[in-house]
């Protein structure tokens, strides 16, 4: 009998590392904190797509939307740490709300596992095709004589647009009305419609619409022009300085262990290596991360740097949410 138990044991001991080189053995679930068809979703697509391949497993995307992705991350915080549920999200989600938010029950940056760091996006200064202004001085020109009539889409407090409108009316004095969203993907359709007249949005949202005529570009907020859109001018050379890039991130619950983590890292590194891949990024104006950045220490470290430099801004504004 004890003979029996010994070899169990060893048996047990020799399967670990194949059971571990067993995950991922079923789909794996990427929670998206905003609504579909916008630029964290639209990300989240083709990067859970590839990783699905590189892994051998599908990704199955939940749009988890409300309080600016709070409620995507609270949910990512209480799964389960076994490499099935990840989530995805930005400066917004993961530094951001740290910051707005005082009673998540959870905390943003020590609850969760970082993965990697994954593209930024500069983002455009854009309008209705309504709006008559046809340059970004003539934009804030037309802000300041319409204070109360003119309205721009958010993803709710602490999204990456209202930081961008944050730093919109700090860097031109101009303000408008705010109207939050569960994500800038129905906002946009607003903004084609004239519902709104103003986003401040990202460029991967935004870019292919600007391109089809169906709203206008006034500046892009990237320190030198993106050459998918080389056309708009910089914030700074239409002159009101105002740089601002919305990166992105994946995450997993805290304890997942490290050689899952590990894996879902190399999966996103070969998605973010892939031509195809590439191209569609940089077609959308984004700026890809180098695989040093994207290691998960190196992006942890990454994300509290950004903590620290969002938390004053943040607090000088004087956002916050109970």
């Amino acid at each position: 009998m004890l003979r029996r138990v010994v070899l169990a044991v060893i048996a047990t001991i020799a399967a670990g590392p194949a059971f571990s080189q067993a995950y991922p053995s079923k789909p794996i679930t990427m929670i998206v904190p905003f609504a579909a068809g916008g630029p964290t979703d639209l990300l989240a697509r083709i990067i859970g797509e590839r990783m699905g391949k590189e892994l051998g497993q599908q990704f199955i995307i939940e749009n988890v939307t409300g309080a600016a992705g709070t409620i995507a991350m609270a949910k990512l915080a209480r799964a389960a740490p076994d490499g099935y549920t990840i989530g995805i999200g930005h400066v917004g989600t993961n530094v951001a709300n740290a910051v707005i938010y005082t009673k998540l029950g959870f905390d943003l940056v020590n609850d969760l596992e970082p993965i990697a760091r994954l593209p930024a996006n500069p983002m455009l200064v854009v309008s209705s095709n309504n709006v008559p202004a046809k340059t970004l001085k003539e934009l804030v020109e037309y802000l300041k004589a319409n204070p109360d009539k003119v309205s721009g889409g958010t993803a709710g407090i602490g999204s990456g647009s209202h930081l961008g409108a944050l730093a919109f009316n700090k860097a031109t004095g101009a303000t408008y009305q705010l109207v939050p969203y569960r994500g800038t993907g129905p906002a946009m359709q607003d903004l084609i419609g004239n519902q709104i007249q103003v986003m401040v949005d990202q460029s991967s949202n935004s870019l292919p619409q600007v391109q089809a005529g169906k709203i206008r570009a006034y500046a892009q907020t990237s320190a030198k022009r993106s050459p998918a859109m080389a056309d708009i001018p910089t914030a700074a050379e239409a002159g009101y300085p105002m740089e601002i890039m919305i990166w992105n991130g994946l995450w997993a619950p805290k304890g997942t262990p490290k050689d899952i983590i590990d894996k879902l890292n190399a999966a996103a590194v070969a998605a973010l290596s892939d031509p195809a891949v590439r191209k569609r990024m940089e077609e959308l104006g984004q700026d890809l991360p180098t695989v040093e950045e994207m290691k998960p220490a190196a992006f942890a470290a990454f994300q509290k740097a950004e903590l620290t430099r969002w938390k004053p801004i943040l607090e000088a504004a004087g956002v916050k949410f109970e």
